[in-house]
Parts: C-alpha cells; structure tokens; sequence
C-alpha cells in the first residue's frame, strides 16, 4: 500500500497576503486557481512545492465551513492534509477503514477517473485528511486538485525542494496518531514525546498542542536548498522566529537542509 502526502491545505482569512508571503519567503509560484470550492463559500490558490502541492483557501461568504474553522483555531492555520492512494485499492481501502472507525465522510467525489474523500476534522480530530485516487497513478504528474496537467512550468527547487512532513497537535497526540494509524493501516513509532506515521514521501508527527490553539495542523517540514533567502526573505515580511523556523499563516514551517 502506497499513501503519498500530495498536497497541504492552509485556511486564510484573507488570501492575497498570505500567498504573497508564502511566495516571497519560500521561493514558489501560484500555479491553480480553483472555481471550484467557490461552491463552499471560497476562494484558493495552489503552489507547486517540488511536485507536489500548497493550497490556501480564504473564505469569501458569511458561514462557510473554512470561516467556522478560522473562528475554532482563533486565526490563520493548517487545514488539510491531502494524499494521493497509489491505486484506487487503497483509496477505497481507507474510505472503508474511516467508516469503520467511526469517521464521518466530508464529502466525496466519484468519478470515472478521479475519486475525492474527505474525512470530518472533528472526528480524525487534528484536520482534515483527505484521500484522493487519480487514474494516471502518478505521484509526480497529473492532479486534478491543480488543474490536471499545465502546471509543471510552475515548478521550482531553487529555494524550497520539497515538504518532507506535517505537524499535528492536539491534547493527547497518542490518541490522535492511532486513530491515524487505523485509517491508514500504517505502523505509529515513538520519537521521544512526539509519534510517527510514515508515509510515502513524507512523516506525519503526532504532539501535544502548547499554542493555546488546539488540536490542528500546526506545522510543515521544508527540505530547503536556501536557507539563506529563505531567512532573509523571512526577516523582511515579519515571519522570522529562529535559523530553523518561519512562521507563515499561522503554520510553524521548519527548515530543513536538502540532502
């Protein structure tokens, strides 16, 4: 079974300063914009990070399910984690296992080449995960959360290489890093206080929430082939909080060097 980490969602109150932000500090481009989640209340842009993907979507009515979670987690933060099954098998697989555990279904899409499966925040209880299955079996090319295929030219690596994992806090991150584990079928391993999912291509990190905000996605691991802009850049726009950390949309984003 193969699960790839294909895309983060962020949730925005306002979404030009926060793409303008992510741009400027991590060296990306908008690629995507999708009409779309207009029919939840929103508006979004998608960056390519590597070949894989950053959404920040901004709420654009009164009473959207992106406004509610702004109001939960009191501001700008993470909102989904989105993953790519390596065949419709196991997207179909993890739908079954969430059902089973008691995960209320988001929402869904079934198409002939292209499935969505949403699973409710409230019950995976640190965000949204959503897995996805698209006919090409590629988790380097085609996705049509952005557009399919026309996106490639957006890529580049020379600041930001790539997203290598996703923070996810909450009260008791044992609790939350089973539950994980359940609807993944994939092993939990301890790293002192923090737990492990691995997945494809990246970790998924399970720990005790200390913002006062709340389970959520808290943070992102960047594989970085500039620290230094990356810094600089950090400095300038008010994002800077050590050599090893920004923070941009309410997200903690930790710098790690490319190997």
């Amino acid at each position: 079974m193969s699960i790839q980490l294909r895309q983060i969602a962020l949730v925005a109150r306002e979404l030009k300063p926060v793409i303008d932000d992510l741009c400027g500090v991590f060296g990306i481009k908008p690629c995507f914009v999708d009409e779309g989640v207009g029919v939840f209340g929103l508006e979004n842009v998608l960056m390519p990070v590597g070949w894989n993907f950053l959404e920040v979507v901004a709420p654009v009515e009164e009473n959207t399910a992106g406004g509610r979670y702004l109001d939960r987690r009191s501001g700008d933060g993470g909102y989904m984690v989105i993953c790519q099954g390596g065949n419709l098998a196991t997207q179909q697989a993890v739908r079954q296992r969430a059902l089973d555990a008691g995960v209320r279904i988001a929402m869904e899409s079934e198409r002939d080449r292209h499935n969505i499966c949403q699973l409710h925040p409230r019950d995976m209880i640190a965000s949204f995960l959503e897995i996805d299955w698209d006919a090409s079996n590629d988790f380097t090319g085609n996705w049509n959360p952005a557009g399919g295929t026309g996106w490639e030219d957006k890529v580049t690596q020379e600041v930001t290489q790539d997203f290598t994992g996703v923070e996810l806090q909450g009260v008791d991150p044992l609790e939350i890093a089973e539950l994980w584990s359940e609807v993944t079928a994939l092993p939990v391993q301890r790293e002192g206080a923090a737990f492990l999912i691995e997945l494809n291509n990246a970790t998924l990190r399970f720990v005790e929430a200390t913002d006062d905000r709340g389970p959520g996605l808290g943070g992102v691991d960047l594989a970085v082939n500039d620290r230094g802009q990356i810094l600089a850049a950090a400095k300038e726009r008010g994002c800077y909080v050590s050599d090893d950390q920004v923070d941009v949309c309410g997200v903690r984003w930790y710098l790690k060097d490319a190997g």
